[in-house]
């Protein structure tokens, strides 16, 4: 049966919230943890993570919607075709019921690693009940935010709430620091050859710029394909490989960081994924990208080159093995790297993967 995921309550006095974003595909694989949506009100906004791993089956409503705090708000279930339940989940009657916790007290508890029923409390739970509990057994706030190297500085200043994207930074860097261990190698290659098929393209297709980098990755989609450890990410079982690729791209918007997500994007051809790739490059431009747009990445290519950036080590996007990064030629040498999941990958493999992708190769 699919584990009900719960409308929470974000300010005290607010008894609605409004669905802000879904930040992952219906249908994919998720762990505890991870972020799948957020939520908001006039004052605030919270990050619904899972609480058990499995596939997120389905979220009610859409970005917009007024959802009643308390109601169910998605489905988890043990397979991505698991059937949702049609009549509706009732709230858990134990731990959980009478007075919800503050959304502070809710913060702590899982910073704190607690259940509600944990921590003895009269009425609703606060944050206050939260942190005499956690004192009592030697660890405070204090302590907590030191040992996840969140401390706050010395130094007189002011607090800036993240933005959405950083708070999406935020995530990845901690998923690359806590669950993968990451390599990273490069390879210098003479750029010529691919210069010449992009330039060769580019007039056949009737191209205002040049398709390059979306050549480039289309080419690593394919290889994705033919090579499935490439892409996939590792569980607990061992390696989890993808049904199909898809191909993360990033895209600079001003001072926002995007990686748009171009779905099945081993099953195009170059032309289609010129396009597809194209009209994600735009969307994300107009900050207009839809939740699946950027979520679900597979494999993943970053380029620097046009600020003239000769290395750069990326950081790998959550539940991925390898990201592949382009930069600058210098002297007529250019270099190709790629940081990666040890755990799944060998430095062979991804100098394998690196050599045949500095060569073009046509895939009509």
């Amino acid at each position: 049966m699919p584990t009900a995921i719960y409308t929470p309550r974000v300010n005290n006095n607010d008894d609605t919230v409004r669905l802000a974003a879904v930040l992952v595909a219906i249908g994919s694989h998720i762990r505890a943890g991870d972020p799948i949506v957020d939520v908001e009100t006039d004052k605030a906004t919270f990050t619904v993570e899972s609480s058990t791993e499995g596939y997120l089956l389905g979220v009610t409503g859409k970005p917009g919607d007024t959802l009643q705090v308390g109601s169910v708000l998605g489905w988890i279930g043990a397979t991505a075709d698991e059937p949702i339940a049609a009549e509706p989940i009732a709230p858990a009657p134990a731990e959980e019921s009478g007075a919800e916790p503050t959304l502070k007290a809710i913060l702590l508890l899982k910073a704190h690693g607690l259940r509600i029923s944990d921590v003895p409390h009269t009425g609703r739970l606060t944050a206050s009940d939260v942190e005499r509990y956690a004192a009592g057994r030697g660890r405070s706030s204090a302590d907590l935010a030191a040992g996840e190297k969140w401390a706050a500085p010395a130094t007189p200043g002011h607090i800036e709430p993240f933005t959405a994207e950083q708070k999406g930074m935020a995530r990845t860097v901690a998923w690359h620091r806590d669950e993968a261990v990451a390599g990273y190698i490069e390879l210098a290659y003479d750029p010529q050859p691919w210069d010449a098929y992009a330039a060769e393209f580019q007039k056949t297709h009737g191209l205002l710029l040049s398709p390059l980098l979306p050549l480039v990755a289309c080419r690593l989609a394919k290889l994705a394909a033919e090579t499935p450890r490439i892409n996939a990410t590792a569980v607990a079982g061992g390696a989890y490989l993808y049904r199909q690729v898809n191909l993360g791209f990033t895209v600079q918007a001003g001072s926002s960081l995007y990686l748009v997500s171009l779905r099945d994007a081993a099953a195009m051809s170059e032309a289609a994924f010129v396009r597809e790739l194209g009209d994600l490059q735009r969307a994300a431009m107009k900050h207009s990208l839809k939740a699946e747009q950027a979520a679900g990445v597979t494999v993943a290519f970053t380029s620097m080159a046009r600020w003239k950036v000769v290395r750069h080590i990326p950081i790998l996007a959550p539940q991925t093995s390898l990201m592949v990064a382009h930069s600058a030629t210098v002297d007529g040498v250019a270099y190709l790297g790629a940081s990666y999941d040890h755990r799944l990958l060998t430095g062979f493999d991804v100098a394998q993967v690196l050599q045949t992708l500095s060569t073009p190769v046509s895939i009509n």
